[in-house]
């Protein structure tokens, strides 16, 4: 297992081989550490994250809520996530045309 440089907890499950895989793998992390809730689990080894904040609006004076939606590898050795699971997601290289981060830890139940 490789340092990723970033102190998470060392996934539990096994390798499967994939190449995407920042602990087994050949895919190097950088830039961005990002926290979400996951949304979605359509889509094969990708895995869609909400994020969401809250913005000031001068001319109201009041708030407005803002999401933010994005799309993250998901390693096998990382294990299952379920809908509602707060996971921790860091920049990579474009693994594809929406995905360009990859998740590094899960944690359990709702945010």
């Amino acid at each position: 297992m490789r340092d990723i440089g970033v102190d998470v907890k060392n996934p539990t499950d096994e390798w499967d081989g994939d190449a995407n895989c920042p602990f087994y793998g050949s895919l190097r992390l950088r830039g961005q550490v990002l926290e979400g809730t996951v949304s979605s689990l359509g889509m094969q080894k990708t895995i869609t994250i909400e994020r969401n904040n809250v913005r000031y609006m001068e001319k109201y004076e009041r708030f407005e809520k803002r999401t933010s939606v994005l799309s993250a590898h998901l390693p096998a050795c990382i294990g299952e996530v379920a809908v509602g699971d707060t996971v921790k997601v860091m920049e990579c290289r474009p693994l594809s045309k929406t995905v360009s981060f990859c998740v590094i830890e899960t944690t359990g139940g709702e945010a």
